[in-house]
C-alpha cells in the first residue's frame, strides 16, 4: 500500500502536466485549469479557476501567491501545501496501512488514460474513505473520490481533460506570477512556530492523527479593517487532514457556535475561555469534536 501511495505522490510532484479538472462537492461542482512543472529540486504550478470568481493561484515550492482581479488585489505568504488535488498523500506516514485497508476494483479509463482503481477503506468511523483512480503507466492520480461510512460520494475530483509531459517551463509561470502591475500587493506574512510555544495542548492524541505543522498570522490591519493574532495547527494521518484554529474572541464577529457540512468538508465553532476555536477538515463531524474536546489552553 505504502509503495502505490508513494508513487502517486510522486507522479503529483515529478511530472510536468497541464488539464483542467471538475470538482462536485455538496451539490455544486467548479472546475479549474493547472499547470506544473518540475525542474531540479524546485516545483511549480498555476491553478486558475474556470468557475466562480475569477482567480489564478501559483505555488512556487512554499511561495504562494493568488490574484484576484475582480479586486485587483494580489494576496503572497509562504506556507507548505497539503493535500491537493492530484497529490492524494499528505505525509509519507508509513501508519497509513494501521487505519486503512486496501481494495482493488479493476481499471478504468478516464481523461483518455487507462487508469488503475483502488478503494481506501478505513478501519474505523474517525475517517472516510477513498475511491481512486491512477494512471497505469506512471501513477498520476487523475480521478478522486471521498466517501462517507455507506460508501455514497462526499465529492469527487477528476481531470476532464489532461496531457502529462506537457511543454511547460518554469521560466513562463514565474514571469507570470511577478506580473503585479496595477495590482494591490498584500503580504500575509505566517510564522512556523509549535502548539506548545503558544500556549496550546491537545489532553490525548486522535488516533492516526500527527501534528504536521502550526502556523502564527500576527495581528494586522487589512483593508483597514484590524485582524487580530490567529493560530492554525495542522494534524495528518498521511491522507486526511484537519486544522485547528484559535484566536482571540469577539463578541461582534463570532456570534453562535456551529456545525456545518459541505459535501466532506465538515467544520466546528465553539468558544472557548477568551478564544474562539474553529475545526475543519474532511473528516467526519464526530473526528473534529474530538479534536475540539481535547483541545486545552495552558497559558
Amino acid at each position: 500500500m505504502n509503495d502505490w501511495l508513494l508513487r502517486s505522490h510522486e507522479a503529483s510532484r515529478r511530472l510536468a502536466y497541464a488539464g483542467t479538472f471538475v470538482i462536485s462537492s455538496g451539490g455544486t461542482m467548479s472546475s479549474a485549469k493547472v499547470w506544473h512543472v518540475r525542474e531540479g529540486n524546485q516545483q511549480m504550478e498555476r491553478v486558475e479557476n474556470l468557475s466562480g470568481a475569477p482567480r489564478a493561484t501559483f505555488r512556487y515550492n512554499d511561495q504562494v501567491v493568488t490574484f484576484m482581479p475582480d479586486q485587483k488585489l494580489v494576496r503572497s505568504e509562504t506556507r507548505e501545501t497539503m493535500g491537493l488535488f492530484p497529490d492524494l498523500l499528505q505525509s509519507a506516514d508509513h501508519r497509513i496501512a494501521d487505519f486503512y485497508k486496501v481494495r482493488r476494483e479493476g481499471v478504468d479509463r478516464v481523461a483518455g488514460f487507462d487508469s488503475d482503481v483502488v478503494v481506501l477503506v478505513p478501519k474505523d468511523s474517525i475517517r472516510f474513505g477513498y475511491r481512486v483512480w491512477t494512471e497505469q503507466k506512471r501513477g498520476l492520480v487523475v480521478k478522486l473520490q471521498t466517501l462517507d461510512a455507506s460508501g455514497r460520494v462526499l465529492e469527487q475530483a477528476a481531470f476532464s481533460e489532461l496531457q502529462i509531459d506537457a511543454p511547460i517551463r518554469m521560466s513562463q509561470l514565474v514571469e507570470m506570477m511577478g506580473k503585479v502591475e496595477g495590482y494591490r500587493v498584500e503580504k500575509s506574512p505566517l510564522f512556523k512556530t509549535a502548539a506548545s510555544a503558544e500556549g496550546w495542548s491537545m489532553k490525548a492524541p486522535v488516533a492516526g492523527f500527527k501534528a504536521m505543522n502550526c502556523y502564527k498570522r500576527p495581528a494586522v490591519v487589512t483593508g483597514g479593517t484590524p485582524r487580530n493574532e490567529a493560530l492554525q495547527c495542522i494534524f495528518s494521518d498521511g491522507l486526511a487532514s484537519v486544522s485547528v484554529f484559535m484566536e482571540p474572541f469577539e463578541r461582534q464577529r463570532h456570534e453562535k457556535e456551529s456545525a456545518l457540512s459541505l459535501g466532506a468538508t465538515q467544520t466546528l465553532t465553539r468558544q472557548m475561555g477568551d478564544f474562539w476555536v474553529t475545526v475543519m477538515g474532511e473528516v467526519p463531524m464526530t473526528t473534529l469534536r474530538l479534536f475540539a474536546n481535547n483541545l486545552e489552553r495552558r497559558k
